[in-house]
């Protein structure tokens, strides 16, 4: 994980965390690198997921 924490400087950080945290357990193992920041950013950070705290304030 130290490693997805240095290359978070390539993204916002919170957004990142936030929507990984959500996916990791759904995620198949085999598809496990779409979580990493550089190919994360490709695939997901046009839409990520929120915390249920986000949703809530809205």
């Amino acid at each position: 994980m130290p490693k997805s924490i240095c290359t978070c400087s390539l993204l916002p950080l919170y957004p990142y965390l936030v929507d990984i945290l959500q996916r990791i357990s759904p995620h198949p193992d085999h598809q496990i690198l779409d979580l990493t920041p550089r190919v994360w950013k490709e695939k997901f950070a046009d839409k990520p997921l929120q915390s249920d705290l986000a949703v809530v304030r809205q």
